[in-house]
């Protein structure tokens, strides 16, 4: 078992969390904080004053994604990564994505305080944009220093206003240079809430990650008739919102029969004409499929599609649908996850190995360098909301496991 004679600073930690949760600060405690909006640049000027007044090299590449370098005894050595985001939901927590960042600085303020020098460098990292919150789609800023989107895609997303990437980029001051993107690295580490109830209902301290499931993203519009809400007999009616809402209902149904880790869901919807009064004469709904395995998720996504299109014709209203993102499920490094799992063991950490249903931004740097996460409990297993919680004692083992698993692969005794 480690000797915890070098341990996080929760204290520290949780003040440093706490003052992030004052920017873009909502009523019931949870976050506001886009993309590339005024907010996000608050945060990011804290948070780059943070990196500096901590002794590390800053820059910023292309993207807008921050790094915070610390040397090592090796400079010319690939250095161990680590990281996340600090951009949330329009309605987000204060912990998901912006703990791994901010327990990242408090792991290297750490081994500032115990002046303990690695044989690698390490430096963290602040993607942009992993939410997907503002410009779709999500994980742009790993996605762009990864090479899986291109330059002129991420830079051409705009929001619902029409402003693009790379203008709010420049508006903000946050446009640097292709140069100063990670061009060599040792492998990558984030710590993350779990975003479901897995670990807590378990009563686990950690999850080790072991890799991410796939992702299809489908578009459902459905055209039926629109007419007066008064006049026209229910009978005779060609209700899209009704079609749409059985349908909806089948897709539900389809995922729970075929597969048991499957998840399916129906998150955004518009209606037209969306009025009391009318008859609903089209909706367009999302269907979002995942799977850790690629080949039954690309079958899943055809199955809901022949279903839900003959039960559109059923109830003789039009449909159309299409793909509108995928990805594929990624597996993380072995030596990374036995890493991990040995580290939390030697703490004295209660862990088991899962895979993650949610997107993160090691999804794409496991495309360029060795990939591992570390997950910690969420309350209720609740995410993306203003109710989003994670304990301070797990949160502490969260950070301790990033510590102690960063010196094993940086090259550090302690």
């Amino acid at each position: 078992m480690i000797k915890q004679k070098v341990q996080i600073d929760i204290h520290r930690l949780m003040k440093t969390l706490e003052h992030s949760g004052e920017i873009g600060k909502l009523s019931q405690g949870g976050i506001c904080r886009l993309a590339l909006t005024d907010e996000d640049k608050m945060m990011r000027d804290e948070y780059v004053q943070w990196l500096k007044d901590s002794g590390l090299q800053v820059r910023i590449d292309d993207f807008g994604n921050i790094y915070g370098r610390r040397e090592g005894k090796n400079p010319d050595a690939p250095p161990v990564l680590i990281g996340s985001h600090l951009d949330t939901q329009p309605e987000g927590g204060r912990y998901d994505g912006i703990l791994g960042v901010l327990a990242g600085l408090e792991a290297i303020r750490t081994l500032n305080d115990a002046q303990i020098e690695t044989d690698r460098p390490v430096e963290l990292i602040n993607f942009t944009n992993e939410e997907g919150a503002r410009f779709e789609p999500p994980i742009l800023g790993a996605g762009g220093l990864s090479g899986h989107f291109d330059k002129d895609f991420v830079y051409s997303r705009t929001d619902r206003e029409g402003r693009t990437f790379l203008d709010e980029l420049k508006r903000i001051g946050y446009l640097g240079a292709e140069s100063n993107r990670i061009q060599q690295s040792y492998c990558y580490l984030e710590l993350h809430i779990e975003q479901g109830p897995v670990l807590e209902h378990k009563g686990l301290d950690i999850g080790v990650v072991t890799g991410i499931q796939g992702m299809d993203w489908l578009e459902v519009k459905i055209t039926g008739q629109s007419d007066h809400a008064g006049p026209t007999p229910m009978s005779m009616r060609k209700d899209a919102l009704y079609a749409a809402s059985k349908l909806i209902q089948l897709i539900r149904e389809t995922v729970i029969t075929e597969n048991e880790e499957a998840t399916a869901t129906v998150g955004r919807i518009e209606i037209k004409p969306n009025s009391i009064n009318c008859v609903p004469g089209e909706v367009i709904f999302s269907v979002d499929v995942r799977h850790s395995d690629d080949k039954v998720k690309e079958q899943l996504s055809k199955l809901i599609i022949e279903k839900i299109s003959i039960a559109a014709a059923a109830e003789q209203v039009k449909i159309e649908t299409r793909k509108i993102w995928e990805t594929s499920a990624s597996h993380f490094s072995t030596r990374l996850v036995e890493t991990i799992a040995d580290t939390a063991n030697e703490l004295g950490y209660s862990s088991q190995k899962m895979i993650s249903g949610a997107g993160h931004d090691s999804k794409y740097m496991n495309e360029i360098t060795p990939t591992a996460m570390i997950f910690v409990p969420s309350a209720d297993g609740k995410s993306h909301c203003q109710e989003e919680f994670t304990s301070q004692d797990a949160i502490e083992k969260g950070a301790n496991v990033l510590l102690h698993s960063i010196c094993k692969l940086a090259g550090a005794s302690i």
